[in-house]
């Protein structure tokens, strides 16, 4: 790993435009959304913002529904007890996992150009990763008795059944959400030292600085700083890693035809990371045209975004094919029965469009063309988002509706409430994320800054 300016210049790129090569435009691009809220129309983040919240309404009113009537709103039956609600937290989980996993393994890399989307990246961890909690619990059935996943003290002495899965993804969860929430936390205090001093207003100079926590920018703070944040990093990256294992052990460890495999949690590892990268990329076109950062987040971002999404679809190509050859190679008729159901059962469209969206699509990128257009890009991300969705629904559905016994065969209807409280979930990320929008800086000053400085002595 070298960190010298000679590094950046054997890159033979510049992440930052000519429009934005300076300090001073780089702290103004950033904090003026937040300092000089007069100079910026938020018509669009206003339409956003109502749009956002009604869906969060149809989420509110969906749960309560769902605590009032219990889980037999859903589509759910004596088979497919999972249905949509495990789905939807495998899927968010996923993307929440993958946000501090960029910005920890390209800051390990010395990858520089992560200075324009670390901050949106983590930030979307948080959200993603808070919103997988709920369903679990939502699930439950008696998700009012949730905190005994918990191990506390009481009167019967009883404790948590630590071989069920569900204790694995509470702990799981909550040690990741906690790291996040650190990790991004202190990542923010230097640019909120930042606006704190170019505040006007009393108001704005207070909020900043009781969030800057007394920064300075002295040197001894930087050198704790840059210590802590590489150590940070340095936990991150396994704690991710066996964060999306242990959700794929929830099935591996299971007996169920299709999911008792040792790929499984490499596999959901590489697919989180490929959902999540397909969100940052949808994230990053939103940022930096609602807030008017083409000179930080440039069209070189979304390149070698691209190549990254392309590498992960080549993997889960492979992680397919391997699944399938382990079902024929290995002569087990359930997991040959339950391939077949794959391609020919009741899912089967669903299935080839995940093929479809997860190994075809990011074929595209093969051609710089398509790398380069913003437009084609989000595109695909979008339809990989979609992929991933229904590779998780598809996980669920088939090994559940086709498992050893064909008299418990059954298929899984969702009904309105399944789909109200999945769109409903993307209303409240959408609303979280635009609230983040007008409270802080949505790129990392000082990081994007730091890049300016390297390719300034190049």
């Amino acid at each position: 790993m070298n960190d010298t300016p000679r590094s950046i210049a054997s890159q033979d790129e510049r992440w930052v435009l000519p429009q934005g090569r300076s300090y001073e435009t780089i702290t103004d691009l950033v904090s003026a959304p937040l300092l000089e809220r007069q100079r910026w129309s938020w018509r669009a983040w206003r339409i956003a913002f109502v749009a956002s919240l009604l869906l969060t309404g149809l989420m509110l009113v969906s749960a309560s529904w769902l605590l009032a009537q219990g889980i037999g709103v859903w589509g759910v039956n004596t088979t497919v007890v999972w249905g949509f609600a495990i789905a939807n937290y495998v899927w968010w989980i996923g993307i929440g996992n993958a946000g501090t996993l960029i910005s920890a393994m390209l800051l390990l890399m010395r990858q520089h150009w992560r200075a324009s989307i670390n901050r949106f990246a983590e930030a979307m961890t948080l959200f993603a990763a808070g919103i997988a909690g709920l369903f679990p619990i939502l699930h439950l059935g008696r998700p009012l008795y949730f905190y005994w996943l918990t191990p506390y003290p009481n009167t019967m002495a009883l404790w948590p059944q630590w071989r069920s899965a569900l204790i694995w993804d509470f702990w799981a969860i909550l040690s990741y959400i906690l790291f996040s929430i650190l990790f991004w936390y202190v990542g923010l205090i230097p640019d909120f030292a930042c606006l704190r001093d170019r505040a006007r207003s009393e108001k704005s100079r207070s909020r900043f600085g009781a969030l800057a926590l007394g920064w300075r920018g002295s040197a001894r703070q930087w050198r704790l700083y840059h210590i802590y944040h590489m150590t940070m990093a340095c936990l991150g990256v396994p704690l991710v890693v066996s964060l999306h294992s242990v959700v794929g052990l929830d099935f591996a460890a299971s007996l169920m035809p299709g999911w008792s495999e040792t790929i499984f949690p490499p596999y959901f590892v590489v697919g989180a990371m490929y959902s999540g990268f397909a969100m940052v990329v949808v994230l990053a076109a939103a940022v930096r045209w609602g807030f008017r950062l083409q000179a930080i987040i440039t069209i070189d971002h979304f390149d070698v975004m691209a190549k990254i999404m392309l590498a992960a679809s080549m993997i889960m190509s492979a992680s397919y094919l391997t699944e399938w050859f382990a079902a024929w190679y290995g002569g087990d008729p359930n997991e040959r029965s339950l391939v077949r159901f794959e391609f020919l059962g009741d899912y089967r469209v669903l299935y080839y469009l995940m093929l479809f969206c997860n190994c075809v699509v990011a074929q595209a990128f093969w051609a710089r063309a398509a790398r380069r257009s913003i437009l084609a890009v989000v595109i695909v991300a979008i339809l990989i988002n979609i992929g991933m969705w229904l590779e998780r629904i598809t996980i669920v559905w088939n090994t559940l509706s086709h498992d050893y016994a064909a008299s418990m065969w059954r298929v899984f209807h969702p009904t309105f409430w399944d789909y109200s409280l999945m769109f409903g979930s993307l209303g409240l990320f959408a609303l979280l994320y635009l609230t983040l929008c007008r409270m802080a800086p949505i790129v990392s000053i000082h990081e994007t800054r730091h890049l300016l400085s390297l390719e300034k002595q190049t």
